[in-house]
């Protein structure tokens, strides 16, 4: 896969920070249905659920990290912390 990189300021970080706070729980039933799909149904109900668990920490933890450092060009030039960017990326 392909990752295409944009411009990145601290509008379009804050952005993210923001968008990832707000949807980062969404990875529970994503992980969860993920899991169910490439594998089964009891391993999305197990793996897939503590998989869910431990990424809505970090997406969640990344938004935050980010919606408080937007102004500074950390990482560099405002790339994310985090790939994908979002819950609902590809």
């Amino acid at each position: 896969m392909t990752a295409y990189s944009y411009a990145q300021d601290p509008a379009k970080k804050l952005g993210r920070g923001l968008a990832n706070v707000l949807t980062g729980w969404v990875e529970l039933p994503k992980n969860i249905y993920d899991t169910s799909v490439e594998e089964n149904v009891l391993s999305g109900l197990t793996m897939g659920l503590a998989k869910g668990i431990g990424m809505t920490i970090v997406r969640t933890g990344a938004g935050v990290y980010e919606a408080v450092t937007f102004p500074f060009p950390i990482p560099e030039n405002y790339q994310p912390v985090l790939e994908p960017e979002f819950v609902f990326s590809a």
